[in-house]
């Protein structure tokens, strides 16, 4: 085989270790060699070949006492790396960018600051109607689509006292919301839908927005990507075409950042 055409094929045999790698990183914890070899999908045999040379690496190790298999010190390595070298805002940026050319639609990121979600940068799209959001404002966790996300997946410690806050305060409060409870079943809604989505009772007269999760390698919430437009612009349907590219955006860019929610059973 020349080698041109075997650059164009690849190494298959580095491509099943590579699967193997992966099932064990979807299982999260260390697995004999028969949970590997199924969530792999092969023999038992083959997989422990593939698990004697990966061992040789360092990428894979194996208990002596149970002869459980896990990720070794040489993957540990590389992921460390790997998460040194992600500039997650950076990927945020080209996200929303991306996002904005496919919906023409405003765009936002939104990380989480010192007192709540904060808008760190905006897309405009090309129409001649659009809504402006100011890039290092301070949103609401209860009035605002990107809030309520952050309200939702974020640990109650982190967000508790924002939360009391808004309630004393009653300043644009969303309808029905009261008490501490009200506010938690608001945000379990959010947890529920897997997005949070505001028309017609938003902090702006005119103005609706759509907000998704976005996870880290920990599984932990660390940005928020908006969609932003005039009442109206937007379906907020359960079927809407713009939600669910927002939702396959912030997953994609879950994934780029290392999260492994979506491997996970429901």
């Amino acid at each position: 085989m020349s080698e041109e055409l075997e650059g164009k094929h690849g190494v298959q045999s580095l491509e099943v270790g590579m699967g193997i790698l992966k099932a064990m990183v979807t299982g999260k914890r260390s697995m004999m060699l028969k949970d590997i070899a199924a969530a792999a999908d092969m023999p038992p045999s083959k997989a422990h070949r593939y698990l004697v040379s990966l061992i040789r690496t360092g990428l894979v190790e194996q208990d002596p006492h149970t002869s459980r298999y896990n990720l070794g010190p040489f993957a540990l390595n590389i992921g460390l790396v790997a998460i040194d070298r992600l500039d997650r805002i950076r990927l945020g940026l080209a996200a929303i960018s991306d996002l904005r050319d496919e919906i023409n639609e405003t765009t936002a990121l939104a990380i989480w600051g010192d007192n709540g979600p904060v808008i760190v940068r905006w897309e405009r799209p090309r129409r001649p109607i659009t809504v402006n959001v100011v890039t290092g404002t301070t949103l609401g966790l209860l009035s605002s689509a990107a809030g309520r996300v952050f309200g939702a997946w974020l640990p109650a410690g982190q967000t508790r006292a924002i939360v009391r806050r808004e309630l004393e305060s009653r300043k644009n409060l969303p309808a029905g919301v009261e008490t501490v409870e009200d506010a938690e079943a608001l945000l379990a809604e959010v947890r529920n839908r897997g997005v949070s989505a505001i028309s017609g009772d938003y902090i702006f007269r005119g103005v609706e927005a759509v907000a998704a999760p976005v996870f880290n390698f920990k599984n932990e919430l660390t940005m928020s990507m908006v969609i932003v437009g005039v009442e109206g612009s937007i379906d907020m349907g359960p079927d809407s075409t713009v939600i669910a590219r927002l939702k396959d955006a912030a997953d994609s860019l879950s994934r780029r950042l290392g999260s492994t929610r979506n491997a996970e059973p429901a």
